[in-house]
């Protein structure tokens, strides 16, 4: 696999080695000492799988109490993933960076703890899986606004699909009212 840091040196984009042939595909998408040489040495205690039709934008969501690190791919469809940096001693706290991952590449993104993640549908429907270094806990899940200006993500969104958000992140609050203690 081939480990690209982005513009967050944390953020790693990770580019399997598929072997394709007439039969299909293969590839290997997770190997821990590998990771842990390349991301640092975090363990996954929860997988999740979503799916999500065209215009739909899930984030950009954080714990407080239990931060998540989160590594991403898209197994259907395409995506626009976002980790936002709200690690307050980092000096990219509140900077953003972006990744588009699609079936087709087979990419994954690791989104360290002490960030905020979002993704963006950009097909007709996506599927999207995650590894979790930590437990969901419902009663500490917290949304910032995915349009905050403070942050000025860069969205591609389409106008041939109206944006579908979920209450909570409706009413996300911004990087300025939000709280931090990672």
């Amino acid at each position: 696999m081939l480990y690209e840091h982005l513009a967050i040196a944390d953020v790693v984009l990770i580019t399997p080695k598929v072997f394709e042939d007439s039969r299909g595909f293969f590839f290997e998408s997770f190997r821990q000492k590998e990771f842990e040489h390349h991301c640092g040495d975090y363990r996954f205690v929860q997988d999740n799988h979503s799916a999500s039709r065209q215009g739909v934008l899930r984030g950009l969501h954080y714990q407080l109490k239990h931060p998540q690190g989160k590594l991403v791919r898209v197994t259907r469809g395409c995506v626009f993933d976002v980790a936002v940096d709200l690690r307050v001693n980092s000096p990219t706290f509140g900077q953003w960076v972006g990744a588009r991952l699609d079936d087709e590449r087979k990419q994954m993104l690791w989104v360290p703890p002490g960030f905020a993640h979002g993704f963006y549908v950009i097909s007709e429907f996506a599927e999207f899986q995650y590894k979790c270094t930590e437990y969901y806990f419902p009663e500490d899940q917290y949304s910032i606004s995915w349009n905050d200006s403070d942050i000025g993500i860069k969205w591609p969104l389409s106008g041939d699909a109206p944006l579908l958000l979920s209450g909570n992140d409706s009413n996300a609050i911004s990087l300025r009212e939000a709280s931090f203690q990672f």
